[in-house]
């Protein structure tokens, strides 16, 4: 199955639906992030998770696709292959539009605290957009950033645009150990490290926030479409607040 696509009617060939070997499905919705982009992603990801379709057991929206894991023996055997069967119901969905729905109007202020142990990256950060680190500081705390999707760990929020200014890549290497918490950006996105991992993000800062708990309903801090303000905060705050240590 891998390779076999259909595109349906829809300026620059989009959305698309893909299938990803024989369990997964991705409907491909454009090639970059744009507001447009997300708005369809999350409006898909919404209206799948509350119609969830016969066979589809977990429904993984990306920045720019919306991925349906499924069991095949779940789907009638007498009604055609798994895959089609799947994407024939969603190119119905999609042909009329991908239903709308509202948007998290959330304000959610995350507060951090830059620099030094908790931020190893700063200073290479304010050399690097010919900034100083009170003006990376500045312009991090005021791009309001809208959560676009969630991936490498539990809870673990990517969020954007960031401010133009503060235009960085990847690390060319990758820090062995990045702590828990830790606030990084690069490519224009900025992220909340859930774990403590290895990571080639640049740290700027830490949270004492945890995103992801068991006991919480639901157990993710945040949700797609959620507004983040980063709030600078002192490390003395930072040791009050942090819930790691409670």
């Amino acid at each position: 199955m891998n390779g076999r696509e259909e595109t349906l009617p829809r300026n620059g060939g989009f959305p698309r639906i893909e299938a990803l070997g024989d369990r997964c499905l991705m409907v491909r919705l454009g090639e970059r992030i744009d507001p447009a982009t997300t708005r369809d992603v999350h409006s898909l990801t919404a209206w799948l998770l509350a119609h969830t379709p016969q066979g589809v057991v977990d429904i993984v929206p990306a920045f720019t696709t919306v991925s349906l894991h499924y069991l095949p023996e779940r789907l009638p055997r007498d009604k055609g292959s798994p895959y089609r069967q799947l994407a024939d119901s969603l190119a119905t969905l999609l042909e009329g539009g991908i239903p709308p729905v509202e948007q998290s109007t959330r304000l959610v202020e995350v507060p951090v605290c830059y620099g030094g142990e908790y931020g190893p990256d700063l200073d290479d950060v304010a050399r690097h957009c010919d900034l100083t680190t009170d003006e990376v500081i500045r312009l991090h705390g005021a791009s309001e950033l809208v959560v676009q999707t969630f991936f490498f760990s539990p809870g673990n929020p990517f969020a954007g645009p960031l401010d133009a200014r503060l235009a960085v890549p990847r690390r060319s290497t990758p820090h062995a150990r990045v702590e828990a918490g830790s606030v990084a950006i690069a490519n224009g996105l900025s992220s909340i490290y859930q774990v403590t991992s290895p990571g080639g993000w640049n740290v700027i800062g830490r949270t004492p926030w945890s995103m992801f708990d068991l006991a919480w309903t639901p157990p993710t801090r945040l949700r797609l479409g959620d507004r983040l303000n980063f709030v600078p905060v002192s490390p003395e705050t930072f040791i009050a607040m942090d819930e790691r240590q409670s």
